[in-house]
């Protein structure tokens, strides 16, 4: 058994001397009225101009909100998309990055469980979509003339494998809604709102919105979840304006606004670290929506898990207590969470005993975090024990707790106890994670092991993501083996996972560097043709090199044009040599004089 009290008794006479510094928040510093006292017919579709959309999807547009704001902006909205208002309490892993864990398993499709004439009529659409030089007009007239049942399930498929090509996608979809005997469920809407919002399309995935409020039958099918959607890209690319004005138009669509769609606003800012504008909208509508535990712990766990900020938390924390708030296990694992990121075992060891003492039974996620913390500090022994712990208290381990032990194990170079735990966790018919492969990943040091690894992930059925082919690009890339980097890049294709911004720019930074700039630039070039934004560091770096590039060109195209005009070429006049170049050649020089050897030393032959 782990003596988790012996150890907190070292800490226990030093932090007695630790006087806790009074915290404040200062409630309105940037949200000056509540949300619900703002008039909501600024959402009147009447004060919005009709523009036409680009030809080749053939409709008009009556806008929700403009693009032009969010062009100008380099963050990728590549985070993962929320199914439920509490995912931002529910979803977060207790480790380091590993936020996304489920997310990763969501994303991976396995056609191998579907039938084969699904399998077929995939492959088929994907190969079209798929074909060198294919645009629009290309797609859409090879998609008229296939023969494929279109059916819910397929539109979904294929959606989620070309998400990161939103011109692809818009065109399937509005192909697929033209079928005979299939219309658009809200499923296949949701599924595109959140491929063109990705890409930063929110006008045309307004215009579906629209579409769905008209519906078929003059019946709306848009849902809460439909704006929760457009709520959580706008937080994605950090337009907290249009998310809050997305908030307002729940009313537009006759839907209730209460605490719960309210906290579900504070999930999606914290989620995509809006996090101080989350903590002032929540106190300054505390008039409106009351201040609960459910709304701080959001607060919390965003500080706590997003930003990872010990010292907002403990202010956070302080605040709860001040308004009469008590912490519950979701509050305790939060903030045991950060200091274990933070690497402050005391605390968390500290807070581990305030729970017994408070009678709060600790739940999988304090006990993933306090594992992960015992690891992390290289006290392996006492984090297996309290797996043990955990399972007499009827808390089942899951791949984040395993997980927990073998990140730090592998980050400390202690493969062969990283694969024990790994062996135990498919003892105990615990599939592994993403996440969990991934630290096996970042240790190998050759790329057999790496192809080897890759296999064994696919037969345990769980498929690489888009984490796992960047993350070996980039090793690749630090190897200089090119070949291996272009074989991953093509079986992300093979996969069914579409190039998206990040892969882009780890492929073209690891071209630069292995000096393949032309590579490098051809890359460049077709990732702005997909839409999307380069990273101001890409872009200055091949800009630079182009116009080097450009000025060379030119000088030699002028010298070409000025021996032109004077008449032949000059004859090529050698440069005199310096003393350094003559000694530097000296020294390339092979040796000529011969050596004799007499009486044990050696002489230059006179």
């Amino acid at each position: 058994m782990i003596r988790i009290r012996s150890k907190l008794s070292v800490f226990t006479v030093v932090l007695s001397h630790i006087r806790k510094n009074p915290f404040t928040v200062n409630h309105c510093d940037i949200v000056q009225n509540p949300l619900m006292s703002v008039s909501f017919n600024v959402f009147n579709s009447s004060n919005y101009d009709t523009f036409l959309a680009p030809p080749k999807f053939g409709f008009s547009v009556s806008p929700f909100s403009t693009e032009s704001s969010t062009k100008s902006l380099q963050v990728s909205p590549n985070a993962p998309v929320l199914v439920g208002l509490d995912e931002a309490l529910s979803d977060d892993d207790d480790n380091e990055n590993d936020n996304d864990d489920n997310d990763d398993d969501k994303n991976s499709t396995q056609l191998h469980l579907r039938d084969e004439g699904f399998v077929q009529d995939v492959k088929t659409i994907l190969d079209i979509i798929h074909k060198p030089g294919s645009g629009p007009y290309e797609i859409k007239h090879k998609l008229e003339g296939c023969c494929v049942k279109v059916s819910s399930e397929l539109v979904v498929d294929v959606l989620s494998r070309i998400r990161n090509d939103w011109e692809a996608a818009f065109t399937f979809f509005l192909w697929a809604g033209k079928q005979p005997g299939y219309a658009h469920s809200v499923r296949e809407y949701h599924s595109m709102i959140s491929v063109l919002s990705k890409m930063r399309r929110f006008d045309t995935a307004w215009t579906l919105i629209e579409e769905m409020r008209r519906g078929r039958n003059g019946e709306s099918i848009v849902t809460p979840q439909t704006l929760l959607i457009m709520i959580r890209k706008y937080c994605a690319v950090h337009d907290v304006g249009r998310a809050i004005n997305t908030f307002y138009a729940f009313k537009r669509f006759n839907f209730q606004v209460g605490l719960y769609e309210f906290q579900g606003l504070l999930s999606a800012l914290c989620r995509y670290k809006n996090v101080q504008d989350a903590e002032h909208l929540l106190f300054c509508n505390k008039n409106v929506f009351p201040l609960d535990i459910k709304s701080f712990n959001i607060i919390l766990n965003g500080w706590c898990n997003l930003i990872v900020s010990t010292r907002n938390a403990e202010r956070i924390w302080e605040e709860m207590t001040k308004r009469g708030i008590r912490h519950d296990v979701v509050s305790y694992a939060s903030i045991i969470s950060c200091y274990s990121k933070s690497s402050k075992l005391y605390r968390v060891l500290q807070l581990f005993e305030q729970m017994k003492k408070r009678n709060i039974t600790p739940d999988r996620k304090v006990y993933n975090a306090v594992i992960f913390s015992l690891a992390k500090n290289r006290l392996v022994k006492e984090a297996v024990n309290l797996i043990r712990t955990m399972e007499d208290n009827n808390v089942t381990p899951d791949a984040i707790t395993y997980n927990s032990l073998i990140k730090p194990l592998c980050k400390n170079r202690k493969i062969d106890e990283a694969k024990e735990i790994f062996d135990e966790m498919l003892k105990r018919r615990i599939s592994p994670s993403i996440r969990t492969f991934h630290a096996f990943f970042r240790i190998l040091r050759v790329k057999e092991e790496v192809f080897e690894l890759l296999d064994k992930m696919k037969e345990q059925g769980c498929n690489p993501t888009i984490e796992t082919y960047i993350m070996l690009i980039r090793k690749f890339c630090r190897w200089r083996q090119l070949d291996e980097v272009n074989k991953i890049w093509n079986a992300m294709v093979e996969d069914g996972i579409g190039h998206d911004r990040s892969s882009y720019i780890v492929l073209i930074h690891g071209l630069f560097l292995n000096y393949k700039v032309e590579e490098a630039y051809k890359y460049y070039i077709e990732m702005q043709e997909k839409g999307f934004l380069p990273e101001p560091k890409t872009e200055n770096m091949l800009q630079a090199w182009l116009s080097g590039r450009q000025v060379t060109e030119g000088q030699v195209t002028d010298l070409e044009h000025n021996q032109l005009e004077h008449g032949s070429p000059r004859k090529n006049v050698k440069p005199i040599p310096s003393k350094f170049d003559k000694e530097k050649d000296f020294l390339r020089e092979p040796e000529t004089r011969s050596v004799t050897r007499e009486g044990g030393f050696s002489f230059w032959e006179k």
